[in-house]
């Protein structure tokens, strides 16, 4: 007769109908519940480990699709700001100049309340990493050498990071801009 292989390995002097029992695991019988209590633990801490990096990979595809809205959104605010500009030669009190100052808060205020902010004023100093140099100007008493002269294109930061550099005239001092343009020839 075949032998059953749940008995195999048994004890040939074991009565028949006999079970074995299999002594639990660790030293005390408390030992399942205080390991599927770690494992407790240890899945929790898991959980709110991968809620917290999923609530952050949110925010952070949330930043990015509004920094490019924003980027697309720049064209349209210059265009309106040029019209703004255009329409400031108007008398004050006229309705079409009132209504363009009107929208010009209302984009400001949309501005700030997303985080944008302006990388560059006239009379600051220079910053490579934030604006491009499209040009020189003489250094004067409100544009020292080094500062920016004027801006031909502003430039925007969005939560701290770059969303278009600016573009710039600096200013240049005298002596500096001769040599910046190459060696001159002498009689």
């Amino acid at each position: 007769m075949a032998e059953d292989p749940s008995r195999a390995g048994s004890d040939s002097g074991a009565e028949p109908g006999a079970t074995a029992t299999v002594p639990a695991p660790g030293p005390s019988s408390d030992a399942p519940s205080e390991d599927w209590a770690t494992r407790y633990k240890y899945l929790f801490a898991d959980f709110e480990n991968y809620r917290r990096r999923t609530e952050r990979e949110r925010e952070n595809l949330s930043r990015q699709v509004r920094g490019a809205m924003i980027r697309e959104m720049l064209p349209i605010l210059e265009a309106f700001r040029s019209g703004r500009d255009a329409a400031a030669k108007l008398p004050p009190d006229h309705p079409l100049r009132r209504g363009l100052e009107l929208l010009d808060r209302e984009w400001s205020t949309f501005l700030k309340h997303e985080g944008v902010e302006p990388v560059t004023s006239v009379g600051a100093p220079f910053k490579p990493d934030e604006a491009v140099a499209v040009g020189d100007a003489p250094a004067t008493e409100q544009t020292p050498d080094g500062t920016v002269a004027e801006i031909v294109q502003q430039g925007y930061r969005f939560f701290g990071g770059l969303v278009r550099p600016a573009k710039v005239i600096v200013a240049r001092a005298a002596a500096r801009a001769a040599t910046a343009g190459g060696p001159t020839e002498s009689a």
